[in-house]
């Protein structure tokens, strides 16, 4: 480490224009391609996957994304506006990516091959009983993450120009939704200006503050555009590009700000700029090293649950850290040796000019704190236990799934579709369930036919629509509303229903094979793909970073803890998580609505915290190991690391929040709930695990700390996290 931060020093030219041509390249060359970002993902086996492919088979004009554009006359009843709607859906039949188009008047059934029929007549399906409100069905040819935003928008802004003050037209669905999709936070240079205001304050010196700011933005730079390269590749996430820029910039200012304010640290000793830098890159920089690949590795288990969707967002999010990590290894020592002794305050250089150098002596609140915490371990135990539970009993209500469109921001288009056709038609129109079944023999269609009586009767159900069939006769179709929202625990309960129990019953003569989809029934199998592969993921992560730990740190006990506490941590944030977005405390801060937390969110979030957690965990017990070994005695190298620590790791947490909480505020739900989980969690990791449960625990094991079996530790490889200097 020494050397390669003597060559960064030494050659601090060629390092800079070497970080600048890739930032030009990558750039140049993602403006050139774009983007192809898509919320593509498949679920192989599952019921809704087996509907949605019998439907491809039977009705592939009809197979693709199925969106809503809905009428709202504020005078007298929509049959007045008939002309002009139906000769606006004619034109949005012949736009591309349109298969057909059901209007609301029953003479109103468009191909991209026809034009606008004669006659005059109110449907029953698709008006409200009241005659004010009616809707069209856009079906088109591809899902929702296949079509452009071209294509989508052209819908829009051709059936938007009959809309008139006596007449609304708003629009609903997947397609739609993500025109609405937010590209980042409005508030984001908030958390930026937040975050010079704390490293500012943390240094006393304006040089030193851009450092890690300027390095962590820069980085972030050419990772979003290596994800815009990769989104080519490899199927990522419309939302994988905020999460990047979530996480690489907190992860990004604070692996600077460790470096930094070591080089500072030795630069008060005495020590010259490129000694200073050396030995910074040489303790800071091997845990800097050390925490990021294990981001990485946390980040990279979602591999192991083989879904597409969640792959690119593990790679994308990794690369943001990896490239943030590599810059701070060799872009920020280039700019520390042009700084010279600028990254230090005019106070702390003038002190130095006229004391000379002299040990760094710790002391002050940190140094307090430390003793008060070694004075009182058990009583600081139990009550950081304490707190920590309370935040996590809302946890045990987590409901998982997707939020609809019932969530989104009241003025949105989609809210207001939504709204409307709940007010029109009932709560659970917005999320019809798809029964489709395969018929090939007059036997099938009688059991679906039986299938279409029986489902009418029962309770949870609000319509039942005829069983249509494909112009061959193989493929049958059964649209179910439910009397609840697609976001309601009932609407899952009703869909578990029909598949183990009326669909048996009903085909238990025929043996056709029936299954029930649409939107609704593939979110809820998302959720439980993702539940039953969770216990798996996170016995791989635990297990890696335990042994991670293990190796640096020559201890069975240091590993265990970590382990435990990184668990209360995510417990925690998922409490958050819940008590915002379930319960609503908060939401109407936040621009977001109530619903499920997404099927995808605990996984990804896991990966996350594991990963922002080992950071500070490396960084507070390096310090102490270290200590360790030079002192052989417990209970001065926890409260030397701990002080020593103390201040640096309450600042990058300080910092890691103000970026969290920015992107929380005002963007996409997705996002809020990943500001509001993770930011909540650093403060807890940082303010009252690492801060008082960590040491207090280590004041209360002893010696024991450090203990590791001769057999094993015969057996695990010797790698220096932070070399003792």
């Amino acid at each position: 480490m020494k050397s390669l931060a003597r060559f960064c020093v030494r050659h601090r030219w060629w390092v800079l224009g070497a970080w600048i041509v890739v930032f030009i390249l990558i750039n140049g060359i993602s403006h050139a391609e774009g983007s192809a970002y898509s919320n593509a993902f498949s679920l192989p086996g599952t019921n809704s996957t087996e509907a949605q492919s019998l439907l491809q088979s039977g009705f592939a004009q009809q197979s693709g994304d199925t969106d809503q554009i809905v009428f709202h006359s504020t005078s007298g009843s929509v049959a007045s506006h008939e002309t002009a709607i139906q000769t606006a859906l004619a034109k949005v039949a012949k736009l591309p990516e349109v298969g057909s188009v059901s209007s609301p008047f029953c003479t109103g059934v468009f191909t991209a091959s026809e034009t606008l029929p004669g006659g005059t007549c109110l449907g029953t399906a698709q008006v409200s009983k009241d005659g004010t409100i009616a809707y069209a069905v856009v079906h088109f040819t591809q899902n929702a993450n296949v079509l452009t935003n071209s294509q989508v928008q052209a819908v829009v802004t051709t059936a938007s120009k009959i809309q008139s003050s006596s007449l609304s037209v708003q629009f609903g669905g997947n397609a739609i939704g993500n025109l609405d999709s937010k590209t980042g936070s409005p508030y984001e240079f908030v958390g930026i200006i937040a975050t010079a205001i704390v490293l500012a304050l943390a240094f006393g010196s304006f040089f030193a503050m851009l450092l890690p700011l300027g390095v962590a933005l820069f980085a972030l730079g050419i990772a979003l555009a290596g994800g815009i390269l990769l989104s080519h590749i490899l199927a990522i996430a419309n939302f994988a590009p905020i999460l990047g820029s979530l996480i690489g910039l907190g992860v990004g200012i604070d692996y600077a700000l460790f470096i930094v304010t070591r080089s500072r640290q030795e630069l008060k000793r005495g020590a010259n700029v490129e000694d200073s830098v050396a030995a910074a890159l040489n303790t800071s920089g091997r845990a800097v090293l050390f925490a990021g690949s294990t981001v990485c590795i946390a980040l990279l288990g979602m591999l192991i649950l083989g879904l597409s969707f969640l792959n690119g967002v593990a790679i994308a999010a990794s690369l943001a850290v990896l490239v943030t990590m590599l810059a701070s290894m060799t872009l920020l020592p280039a700019l520390l040796a042009f700084q010279k002794s600028h990254v230090l305050s005019r106070r702390e250089r003038r002190t130095l000019a006229a004391e000379g150098p002299g040990p760094v002596v710790v002391s002050g609140p940190w140094q307090r704190w430390a003793h008060f915490v070694s004075r009182h371990p058990k009583t600081l135990t139990v009550a950081a236990i304490a707190v920590i539970v309370l935040i996590i009993v809302p946890f045990f209500s987590l409901q998982l799934g997707s939020s609809d469109q019932g969530s989104d921001p009241a003025g949105s288009t989609t809210r207001q579709a939504y709204d409307l056709l709940a007010q029109g038609f009932g709560p659970g129109f917005n999320g019809p369930l798809t029964v489709v079944g395969a018929i090939k023999n007059p036997a099938d269609k009688t059991a679906m036919e039986h299938l279409d009586a029986t489902l009418k009767h029962e309770p949870g159900i609000a319509a039942v629509q005829p069983l249509v069939t494909n112009p061959a006769g193989t493929v049958g179709i059964i649209t179910v509303i439910p009397t609840t929202s697609p976001q309601d625990a009932k609407t899952v309960a009703l869909i578990s229903t029909i598949r183990d129990k009326y669909i048996p019953a009903a085909a238990a003569t025929s043996h056709t094979k029936i299954y029930v989809g649409g939107i609704t029934a593939i979110f809820v199998d998302f959720a439980s793909v993702l539940t039953s592969k969770l216990p798996l993921f996170v016995g791989v992560i635990v297990l890696l970073g335990c042994l991670l730990l293990m190796i640096a740190f020559r201890s069975v006990v240091v590993p265990l803890v970590a382990a435990v506490m990184n668990l209360l941590a995510v417990g925690a944030s998922f409490g958050l998580v819940v008590a915002v977005f379930q319960w609503g405390w908060g939401t109407s801060l936040l621009g977001a609505g109530t619903g499920p937390v997404e099927s995808f969110l605990p996984i990804i979030m896991i990966a996350i915290l594991f990963g922002l957690s080992m950071d500070y965990q490396v960084f507070l017990v390096s310090r102490m190991h270290e200590e360790w070994l030079n002192t052989g005695d417990n209970e001065e190298a926890i409260i030397r690391g701990q002080a020593n620590t103390g201040r640096v790791i309450t600042a990058a947490a300080l910092v890691m929040i103000c970026v969290f909480l920015s992107f929380a505020v005002g963007g996409e739900r997705i996002i809020a709930e990943f500001g509001i989980g993770l930011g909540g969690a650093v403060l807890i990791d940082a303010f009252i695990i690492r801060t008082v449960l960590v040491p207090s625990l280590m004041h209360f094991i002893g010696k024991r700390n450090w203990w590791m079996p001769r057999w094993l530790d015969r057996l695990v490889p010797r790698v220096a996290v932070e070399a003792t200097e």
